[in-house]
């Protein structure tokens, strides 16, 4: 017997039956569309409507504007691993549900496709996302209180200090104004969770706001770095707030220039890119199906990627790639973002992470 054949053999044995038995839904597609193969959660999933998937192209059963198919084609697009959380899954035939959706690129050009579904009628999955962001509100609030006012008396104290302090102490009473102003910071960042105010929306030139931050960032933290911009001038106004907008997108691209940097060749790059995406919808936490959100802004860099095994808490508090991040950055600036009505996911790998953000444009 040929005990290399045998091995082969168990081997595709063991990988089919771990597909098979996998607890979330999982879908084979091929590269023109169509459903290959299907593991057992994803028969319990469709039941008995799985026949109509597998008569052609999945995009033939899903509506034009499909959130799905988007995430398909990207993901055969970029051959790259896409990751969106909460896309509403509606084909004809089939009551409509919320997964978290994952697309991963196969060998032989086909799309692994595996979804978690969430569950509407307890909103618990819900609740469990937005318990990161409630309890750094509560600290928000509960530092601003309780720490600004004994952190201004510590820092003056330190400050009369250094007036008479020798020159053995100096660099101590100076040591404790600087960590006093780094806590200080630290409170006035966490602080902004606390501020539940829905924005002050007007209609926003969304490539005036993102001129701004390019010309902030070159004279900073992309200085050295190659800017590229790629703007579609027939884009309609964002409705939004400008200031909390800027916000967004200098956190994005400071994000940008410091994995750009990190590269150490010279070579780092940034782009930052607009479009037109029609038929975008957005589902709120109350699971209703909101405004569009057509307008989408794009912040590219290429750095190492984002490590694998952040990539799924990335817009959670306090999680962070930089040895002296506080790791709130990205969990504002998702805050701020579900605050308009919209919506930002990512892409990564070696050499390329993109940063997603689509947001609504501004009535009539």
């Amino acid at each position: 017997m040929n005990l290399r054949v045998k091995a082969k053999d168990s081997l595709e044995s063991l990988r089919a039956n771990a597909f098979d038995l996998w607890p979330e839904p999982a879908l084979v597609i091929d590269a023109d569309g169509a459903l290959l193969a299907v593991n057992e959660a994803a028969e319990t999933l469709f039941g008995q409507w799985l026949s109509m998937l597998t008569k052609g192209p999945i995009r033939t059963v899903l509506p034009p504007d499909s959130a799905l198919v988007a995430v398909i084609e990207r993901c055969a697009g970029a051959q790259a691993a896409v990751r969106v959380r909460n896309v509403e899954v509606d084909f004809f035939g089939h009551s409509p549900f919320n997964a978290d959706v994952a697309a991963t690129p196969l060998p032989d050009m086909g799309t692994l496709l595996t979804l978690h579904v969430r569950s509407p009628a307890t909103g618990v999955e819900r609740a469990a996302d937005a318990a990161g962001l409630r309890s750094v509100v509560g600290l928000g609030q509960m530092l601003a209180h309780e720490v600004k006012n004994p952190l201004a008396g510590i820092r003056g104290a330190a400050q009369l200090l250094k007036g008479g302090a020798s020159a053995e102490d100096m660099p101590l009473a100076q040591l404790i104004v600087d960590e006093t102003d780094r806590i200080r910071r630290l409170v006035d960042r966490m602080e902004a969770f606390s501020d539940d105010v829905p924005p002050n929306r007007t209609a926003v030139n969304i490539h005036q706001v993102l001129d701004r931050v390019r010309a902030l960032a070159a004279n900073g933290v992309a200085d050295g770095l190659r800017l590229r911009e790629q703007y579609d001038p027939s884009l309609p106004p964002a409705w939004g707030e400008e200031d909390q907008l800027i916000q967004v997108f200098l956190n994005l691209t400071k994000n940008a220039a410091e994995a750009a940097h990190s590269r150490g060749d010279g070579r780092g790059e940034i782009s930052i890119s607009t479009a037109y995406r029609h038929g975008v919808k957005i589902r709120g936490q109350d699971g209703r199906v909101g405004q569009g959100a057509p307008l989408e802004v794009k912040v590219m860099d290429n750095g190492p990627g984002v490590p694998k095994r952040l990539r799924d808490h990335l817009f959670e508090p306090f999680v962070t790639t930089k040895a002296n991040g506080a790791g709130l950055g990205l969990a504002l600036v998702a805050k701020l973002v579900a605050g308009h009505g919209g919506l930002i996911d990512f892409e990564s790998e070696a050499g390329r992470t993109v940063f997603r953000v689509l947001l609504p444009a501004a009535p009539n």
